[in-house]
């Protein structure tokens, strides 16, 4: 903070904006540190969530088995279905480690309510107002402003 104090700067410094959809979006610039704990927190999917998007993933195949056992695409393990050699098991973790990419990348943004906790926004807080595509393409858009590649850095 010393340093800080010594060029008068203040968090306006780790403010950048964006425009989408007609609106303009300010996304608070983690630092170093900020950004390594939040890409721990992306990749922490507990046990028991993994668990539950996998029998949800899983389920049509159980509740359809006669169906699928004839099917060389389906191929059920003791511990998982995989579909064209993809483990439902992985790609139920994946899915959660998106919307933890996703939700992190949301509680940057900057609530035109002071007052609002963005810390306690949630995926289905997300999804109840902006549809996947659109998740995802302001997810690119934050993720621009806080690490730009070195070739943007470079022209500027």
């Amino acid at each position: 903070m010393k340093l800080a104090n010594a060029f008068g700067l203040n968090d306006s410094i780790r403010t950048k904006t964006f425009e989408y959809g007609g609106h303009t979006f300010k996304v608070k610039i983690p630092t170093t540190a900020e950004t390594e704990a939040m890409y721990e927190r992306i990749k922490v999917v507990p046990d028991d969530e993994a668990e539950k998007r996998y029998q949800e993933m899983a389920k049509p195949f159980f509740d359809n088995k006669d169906q699928y056992t004839t099917d060389p695409d389906v191929v059920f393990e003791e511990n998982d279905v995989k579909v064209k050699d993809y483990s439902l098991r992985e790609t139920a973790k994946n899915k959660a480690m998106t919307e933890n990419r996703i939700v992190e990348m949301y509680r940057l943004l900057l609530p035109k309510e002071a007052e609002f906790d963005m810390s306690q926004v949630t995926y289905p807080d997300i999804d109840e107002i902006f549809p996947f595509k659109v998740q995802l393409e302001m997810v690119d858009e934050i993720a621009s402003l806080i690490a730009p590649t070195y070739g943007e850095t470079k022209k500027k």
